[in-house]
């Protein structure tokens, strides 16, 4: 049987719409379209209205019915609420009801969930994690979070803040992140790693200690560290080893409390995977119960840059495990934008 799903993939720069087809294998992107978040003086509650006129404008065109639409965002949120509460990414989405708005305008159940477990759950059912019971997926992006599979479910916590693992301190000094020093987020993000590499540069000109070749650097960014890596810097190398460090400090902890059966890590992970592995790897095996190492796989993304639009109709998705949508949703606001 097919059925069909619209997945909103909210972010700070772009947001996109997706459409896709399930027919009990993986699920089939049939369109996607994407717009800037942010154009001119457009309001939230008008960038959500370009994004429904869009998920609309696929239906028309494919003439299919619809199971549900779901919405992949950075937090906070309250999921159960289907509220959109003021991310730093997002300014001036502030307690937007995105669950409500799409359900008065497109007439189907809508599921909201952070990015960090809406790319849990599909890299849970259509990447690296499929067939596991217990996964763990970690962002390694710009930031660090965690989105939780235990017992074959998403995990969110008594309060939907479970998996902020970024917040973690893995030591008593370091590079900030979540707004603490020598945080896991702090050795282990996009912004972490530039402000540690930053510091680390500023410590090595003053004793005198660079070697000629990396005199001068003034990019320290992920991406350009990478890059001075292939060209043999020692410093960009001496950067990644430290940050495998402690990503190995951190996953160590990680599989000694949950004992998943993987780890799937994206972004730089998934882009810089042979500049992290074998130190990761060697700190894990040097940390963790050996029992609980040897059952658990350390894995990239392997849905890759199509993870955002994955994640959103793995979040529509979930009207299969919640059932049908709560009475009194489906009431057709026409003016629903005056309405919040």
């Amino acid at each position: 049987m097919e059925r069909y799903y619209l997945g909103f993939d909210l972010g700070g720069t772009k947001s996109a719409v997706i459409l896709g087809r399930d027919t009990g294998g993986p699920i089939e992107i049939l369109k996607r379209e994407a717009i800037p978040t942010f154009q001119g003086n457009r309001s939230p509650l008008e960038t959500i209205e370009c994004l429904c006129k869009i998920g609309e404008a696929f239906l028309l065109e494919k003439n299919i019915q619809l199971q549900s639409t779901g919405v992949s965002c950075g937090g906070p949120l309250d999921e159960e609420k289907g509220l959109i509460l003021s991310p730093p990414n997002l300014p001036g989405y502030d307690e937007i009801p995105i669950k409500r708005i799409l359900e008065d305008r497109i007439q189907v159940p809508s599921f909201l969930e952070n990015d960090a477990n809406a790319c849990a759950l599909c890299e849970w059912r259509f990447g690296a994690g499929q067939g596991t019971k217990n996964m763990i997926f970690l962002t390694f992006g710009t930031g660090m979070g965690a989105g939780l599979i235990l017992n074959g479910s998403l995990y969110r916590g008594s309060s939907g803040m479970a998996g902020e693992v970024g917040h973690i301190r893995l030591s008593k000094g370091g590079s900030f992140g979540y707004g603490k020093e020598g945080s896991f987020e702090g050795f282990c993000s996009g912004n972490g790693i530039k402000e540690m590499a930053r510091r680390m540069y500023k410590e090595r000109e003053e004793e005198g200690s660079l070697e000629e070749q990396d005199k001068g650097i003034t990019d320290f960014t992920v991406k350009n560290l990478a890059s001075l890596v292939k060209g043999g810097s020692p410093f960009a190398r001496s950067v990644f080893d430290r940050s495998a460090h402690y990503l190995g400090r951190g996953l160590a902890l990680l599989i000694d409390i949950l004992n998943p059966e993987c780890i799937v890590i994206g972004s730089i992970y998934e882009r810089c995977e042979a500049l992290f592995k074998e130190k990761v790897e060697a700190v894990i095996r040097e940390e963790c119960f050996t029992e609980s190492v040897n059952l658990c796989k350390i894995e990239k993304s392997k849905l890759s840059d199509n993870i955002g639009d994955y994640a959103a109709l793995s979040v529509a998705m979930e009207v299969q495990r919640f059932g049908a949508v709560p009475s009194g949703t489906r009431k057709k606001n026409k003016d629903y934008l005056n309405k919040y």
